[in-house]
């Protein structure tokens, strides 16, 4: 097999692309399995693996938009750890040393997020995944994933989730929608086009940390992004 591009990556995972085709909330075991499948071989291949995972699988639609927003987003990220511990297991079983860190307390299942200690896990082979996103209301785990990769000085953002990269409109609603294959910080920017949300893509933009939007859900293609093959869209300077 090739020898990887990137050394440390994180990877953001939408909650809903871990939802079986036949649900509307669920948490897909295949999906579970087949991303820790991939993980197993970037592990293999001496990547070091950070991790950070929405939760709208769990927690969305209309009645989280109906009860006060703070805690609808502590809510959001209650779902997170769910998914979190779901993953964990799922890489352990496979025999991947895990940690889950919340930027929440939650003394029984994690760890708190402390940066040096993050980065120690990374260096001894672990996958660390960042649960509870930032652990406050009104910022999403867009802005968590970038954050965290800051801190930890990730190489690449690879956002995987149902869609295979960037268009220029909602290729489900536009059938002449023109898929993006690599764009630049800036140009996605002035074509307001929805990377992330807008303080995730503007901290990306200061930190100068690329992004690779793909479908997870693609055989192989969050390894494929890591070997530096070209999947999805490609956001960078």
């Amino acid at each position: 097999m090739s020898q990887p591009k990137y050394k440390r990556i994180l990877i953001k995972i939408s909650g809903e692309s871990l939802v079986s085709p036949s649900q509307a909330i669920d948490l897909s075991s295949d999906n579970v399995n087949r991303l820790a499948s991939q993980i197993k071989e970037m592990k293999s291949l001496g990547v070091e693996v950070a991790i950070v995972i929405g939760g709208g699988n769990i927690w969305r639609g209309s009645f989280a938009k109906k009860i006060d927003p703070v805690t609808s987003d502590y809510m959001g990220m209650m779902a997170t750890m769910i998914n979190s511990l779901a993953l964990q297991s799922a890489l352990e079983l496979k025999d991947i040393p895990t940690r889950v860190q919340s930027a929440i307390m939650i003394q029984k299942l994690s760890e708190p997020f402390i940066r040096r200690r993050a980065i120690r896990h990374l260096e001894k082979g672990r996958v660390v995944i960042f649960a509870c996103g930032t652990g406050n209301p009104f910022f999403t785990t867009d802005t968590a994933s970038v954050l965290r990769a800051a801190e930890i000085d990730a190489e690449i953002i690879v956002k995987a989730t149902k869609v295979d990269g960037i268009y220029s409109d909602d290729p489900q609603k536009n059938s002449d929608a023109v898929k993006y294959y690599s764009i630049t910080f800036e140009k996605a920017f002035k074509k307001n086009l929805k990377v992330m949300d807008a303080t995730a893509f503007s901290l990306c933009m200061e930190k100068n940390i690329p992004i690779v939007v793909l479908n997870m859900n693609k055989e192989n293609n969050i390894l494929k992004a890591v070997l530096g093959e070209k999947v999805g869209t490609v956001v960078k300077q």
